[in-house]
Parts: C-alpha cells; structure tokens; sequence
C-alpha cells in the first residue's frame, strides 16, 4: 500500500510539473506602464520581442533603434514589448510615469511599454522565469545579464531565443527572425 501511494504521489507530481512546463507566453497576463492589464493571448498569431529597458543605461539609445524596427515591421505581424527593470545597478530608478515621459520625449516611442518589474532574483516576474527557465519555456535557459537583453517569441507564442543586450535591435540576426529569413 505504501508503495501504491508513492507512485501515485510520483505521478501526480510529474503531471503537475508537466503541466507547469507547458505554460505558453500567451497563458500570462501582464501590466502596462499605464496600469491596465495586458493579457499577451491578444498577441498570437504575431512575433514579438520582449526586451527589459532601462533610461540611464549605457544601451539607452537602442530605444530609437527599437521604435524604428517596430516602425518597419509592426504592429500586424510584429510587436516589441518593453519591460522596464531596475536590476542593473539601479538604472531605471523611475516611476511608471517617469518612465513613460522619457521614452516619448527622448525616443518617441510608440511600442507597447510595461510597469516596471524584476528581471532577475528572488521577485522575478512570472514572465521572466519563463523566459530564463527550460523547465518552463522548454527551450533553453537565459540568464538576463544586462539591460536590453532581447527574447524572440514565434507567432505560437514559442520562444526562439535569447539576443545578447549588445546586440543592436536592427541587427540581421533580429531582421532575419522577423521577416522568416532565419529562426
């Protein structure tokens, strides 16, 4: 009997941890700089970029490359979501409507931005554990380094892969991915 019950105990952990797994990026919902909720299920069928940003960083003005790519290529097929984060030695020390104030002012930007959350540690967002963790993601493990760091999802809400935040947002490893010349 006692046998029985860890199997049983064995399998329904392996289901949970199955199910857990196979969490899709449209399965979250997330909220915008402005507050409201965003449920990343009106994303499908589009391949989106998710990037964590940060106004006094070194990156910073990939914030123009960033808005002309959405520019090129969105908003049908393409999305950019961006992520402010202060985890890099306190670069984005604003609030919601400080940060919303600079992007437009300084870069014009017109991408979905989001509230300000964890991109690493113990208060992670949900979103960024997918995003870093195989187990979750079934992918591949990333670690953010840095600000700027890029993540392709694929228009099934699948995520392709992590792009180094040195990488410029037109560059032709991210231009490939978003017109079907590379995954």
């Amino acid at each position: 009997m006692k046998t029985f019950f860890t199997i049983l105990l064995f399998m329904l952990f392996m289901t949970q941890t199955n199910a857990f797994a196979q969490t899709s990026f449209y399965d979250f919902t997330v909220k915008t700089i402005d507050g409201d909720d965003f449920p990343l299920s009106q994303l499908k069928g589009k391949k989106v970029m998710v990037v964590n940003t940060a106004s006094k960083c070194g990156f910073t003005p990939q914030y123009e490359q960033l808005e002309a790519l959405y520019k090129k290529y969105g908003p049908d097929r393409f999305v950019i979501i961006g992520f402010p984060a202060n985890n890099f030695l306190g670069q984005e020390p604003g609030t919601e409507a400080e940060i919303k104030a600079f992007c437009t002012k300084n870069y014009g930007v017109t991408f979905q931005m989001m509230e300000k959350i964890s991109v690493k540690g113990k208060d992670m967002h949900p979103l960024y554990k997918w995003l870093t963790e195989k187990p979750l993601n079934g992918v591949s493990d990333n670690s953010v380094s840095w600000n700027f760091q890029k993540f392709l999802i694929d228009q099934n809400g699948t995520l392709v892969k992590s792009i180094s935040p040195r990488t410029k947002p037109d560059d032709e490893e991210i231009t490939g991915w978003i017109v079907g010349c590379s995954k």
